[in-house]
C-alpha cells in the first residue's frame, strides 16, 4: 500500500504516520496508514486510533468520510 508515496516497513512506522496525519487533519491518509499498521501488525494501536477516528468521522463529518 502506498499513501502519497510513502512505504514503511514496520506496524510503528505506518501508526506514527497515520498520527502525524490525523495532527494535519488529513483523514483519510491517516485512516490508510492505520490500516497497513493493522495489516502488519493486528495488535498494533493503530487499532484503537483508527476505531476512535471511525467514531468521530461517523459523527462529525459524514460527507468528508464517504469520498
Amino acid at each position: 500500500m502506498k499513501v502519497k508515496n510513502l512505504t514503511f516497513d514496520t506496524a510503528q512506522e505506518w501508526y506514527e504516520q497515520g498520527n502525524a496525519f490525523r495532527k494535519e487533519s488529513k483523514w483519510h491518509d491517516a485512516i490508510n496508514c492505520y490500516i497497513r499498521a493493522i495489516e502488519l501488525d493486528p495488535d498494533s494501536p493503530a487499532v484503537e486510533a483508527k476505531r476512535m477516528l471511525d467514531d468521530i468521522l461517523a459523527y462529525y463529518c459524514k460527507d468528508m468520510y464517504n469520498p
